[in-house]
């Protein structure tokens, strides 16, 4: 009984010192409340130099469109050299399944999936495999990005291949790489060589890994040249020429059939054994017009072998090559992107066109409607509260604490080494509702306060000190929630942890800040203001006084 009355008393103790300590804390906070009042300026000063500083984060801290996930999975894409054989893509995609089936053997993977050649359906190239890893859950391996480190050492050595390591993130459609640099022009052989400027630059770029690019002149093919004047004086027209070739060297539709309602294409094409040559050539015979003989094709054409691009992209109606690189850590799509740029305003003619695909054009697009938002989301808030109060004063001492959020919420992304994204704007746009809830609080007690008749200058004293409690508990409330954010782990932790800081360190900041902003502005602008209560009165009164009027 003695012990449990020990204890009691040491529990009384420390509320007490806890008591005492809040008091002495409210103390402080009233006396530095007096002293500031008499110069309500330092408010603006305090929103000028936090907004300043809050612009100044923003342009100094790098971009990215979503930060870098741990998805559980990814993706190797293996280039060979064009017109490899099946056989040949078979060959290397086993000795890459061999050299990664130690990722099973050891747990860190579920299961190691290769496909050859890559694409699906009707396949005419054979170099390019796919394979896709499958990881075990977050718990039971190491990051992904460390494993998909390791994958790209072992692979390094394998001859004739190229080999990159690609995880999809989120928001984003297909194995694409995070930079998509696209260049237009008027011909492709102009563009190759602009292609070359940039390649050249980005290779030195610690930044940049994996560059590729979609237009290699390293496919063979054969160049068909018609002697056009040989062929006129045979009397065999080019089109002649062109449908035979399409006939026996491709495939052409000729005609349509119909068949229990159902209507059919007829397609024309040569047997395999007839074309596999170009010395088969000689087998293809036209018919001319002037004479209707047969003439051997091999009199009216010769071949040239080259080499060229598989695909002749275009993008936006132009002639365009795009060039693609993942980023090493630590290195930020927007700087990724501006080191691109400039490169390409410095090397580049004029009449250069630089566009975007993916990833990098999903960033660009979000970049430029960022502030669009915050500022629509600011009109909004401002538009309820002026509602709420009956006056278009007291919103602007309320949403003063609105940059200050957004400024410690900038603040805690360079403390950690973040960098801003989509995730981040979403995390700006809910500090603006967080911190308003601050200055609803001690602008709704004053107006009471002034409503019983209190002095102007002693309502908002009295009304700041009185919710000095709730704005720090609702405020730790807010931090405290946004921790799991923080330390959280496994699926999605990345895009959690960005938000958290967003939210931890603006409403940190704002609801330290907003106990001396909301007070100085509210004495420095609303002075000649009143409360919807005070109206209310009025009107009531003038109801009253009419009233009377009318019964006498």
């Amino acid at each position: 009984m003695e012990t449990l009355s020990r204890k009691y008393d040491s529990l009384l103790a420390d509320l007490w010192e806890q008591a005492k300590a809040a008091n002495e804390t409210i103390a402080i906070y009233e006396k530095t409340l007096k002293a500031t009042l008499r110069v309500p300026w330092i408010a603006g000063l305090i929103t000028l130099i936090v907004m300043a500083g809050a612009v100044g984060l923003y342009r100094t801290i790098p971009s990215e469109f979503t930060p870098k996930e741990d998805r559980g999975a990814f993706f190797i894409i293996t280039n060979s050299p064009e017109g490899a054989t099946y056989g040949y893509i078979v060959d290397v995609m086993e000795e890459v399944e061999k050299r990664l089936m130690y990722l099973v053997e050891q747990e860190e993977a579920i299961r190691v999936l290769i496909r050859a050649p890559r694409g699906f359906g009707n396949i005419s190239d054979y170099n390019v495999g796919l394979t896709i890893i499958v990881l075990s859950p977050w718990e039971q391996r190491r990051s992904a990005w460390e494993i998909m480190d390791e994958v790209k050492v072992k692979l390094a050595d394998i001859p004739g291949v190229k080999n990159f390591v690609v995880m999809r993130q989120g928001l984003t459609r297909g194995l694409q790489k995070p930079v998509q640099f696209v260049i237009g022009g008027p011909t492709y052989e102009q563009l190759a060589e602009w292609r070359d400027i940039i390649l050249d630059a980005a290779r030195e770029n610690p930044g940049l890994t994996g560059v590729d690019y979609d237009y290699k002149e390293t496919k063979p093919q054969i160049l068909v040249n018609i002697d056009q004047s040989r062929a006129g004086d045979l009397g065999v027209t080019i089109q002649s020429i062109g449908q035979a070739l399409e006939s026996l060297l491709g495939s052409r539709r000729v005609t349509t059939f119909i068949q229990d309602g159902e209507e059919y294409d007829v397609v024309i094409e040569g047997l395999y054994d007839g074309k596999r040559t170009p010395n088969d050539l000689s087998n293809i015979y036209v018919r001319s017009e002037s004479t209707n003989e047969l003439i051997p094709l091999a009199n009216l054409v010769t071949l040239e072998e080259i080499a060229d691009s598989g695909t002749l992209n275009r993008y936006n109606r132009m002639r365009s090559i795009t060039i693609e690189a993942n980023l090493n850590e630590g290195y930020p799509l927007s700087e990724a992107l501006d080191f691109l740029e400039n490169v390409a305003a410095e090397k580049l003619p004029e009449d250069a066109m630089i566009s975007y695909k993916g990833e990098s054009l999903d960033f660009k697009e979000s970049g430029g409607s960022t502030l669009f938002v915050f500022a629509l989301a600011l009109v909004v808030v401002y538009l309820v509260l002026a509602a709420q109060f009956e006056s278009f004063v007291h919103p602007i001492t309320i949403l003063l604490s609105a940059p200050v959020a957004v400024g410690g919420g900038l603040l805690g992304l360079l403390v950690f080494g973040l960098a801003q994204n989509i995730y981040t704007q979403i995390g700006s746009i809910m500090l603006i509702g967080l911190a308003a809830k601050n200055g609803i609080l001690i602008v709704e007690f004053i107006n009471q306060l002034r409503d019983d008749g209190t002095e102007f200058e002693e309502a908002i004293l009295r009304a700041s000190v009185r919710r000095l409690r709730p704005i720090v508990m609702t405020g730790l409330t807010t931090v405290m929630g946004s921790l799991p954010l923080i330390i959280s782990s496994g699926a999605g932790s990345e895009t959690r942890f960005v938000i958290g800081v967003v939210i931890m360190f603006g409403v940190a900041l704002s609801a330290l800040l907003a106990l001396i902003l909301a007070p100085l502005a509210y004495r420095l602008i609303a002075r000649n203001t009143s409360s919807p209560e005070t109206r209310t009165k009025q009107l009531e009164a003038a109801l009253e006084k009419e009233q009377e009027s009318f019964i006498a």
